[in-house]
């Protein structure tokens, strides 16, 4: 499916389990924390990073959440830590249990080789 989107330099999936502080507050008050407390440093701080979020608390004990993040380039997802680690969602509303950072089909560009890859419809 083709995309007007760059492909990223990089993909960063953060494995985040939610801390009791943030489970104690309301859905309306963790929206309005995530909105004013978070983004607007994201946006201040970075470019070239795009985001999506995944739930899967339903699944695993160990990480509630799965953060994707898109980078353009290395110093946007340094910019990007930098950036969430000056807001309360860094150790104080999610402990980042992992981060696993890599490039998509990394292998192929380096042998130029065409990538693997499934699609199924």
């Amino acid at each position: 499916m083709p995309t007007d989107r760059p492909e990223p330099a990089i993909t960063a999936f953060m494995l985040v389990k939610t801390t009791p502080e943030w489970l104690a507050m309301t859905v309306a008050d963790r929206v309005e924390a995530f909105t004013t407390q978070v983004v607007p440093v994201i946006e201040a701080r970075t470019r070239g990073v795009r985001s999506r979020f995944y739930d899967t608390e339903f699944y695993s004990a160990r990480v509630t959440d799965i953060w994707v993040w898109e980078a353009d380039d290395h110093d946007a997802y340094q910019l990007l830590i930098d950036a969430l680690r000056e807001t309360p969602f860094w150790d104080r509303y999610f402990d980042v249990v992992d981060l696993l950072v890599g490039v998509e089909n990394g292998y192929a560009r380096n042998y130029g080789v065409d990538a693997v890859t499934t699609i199924t419809t």
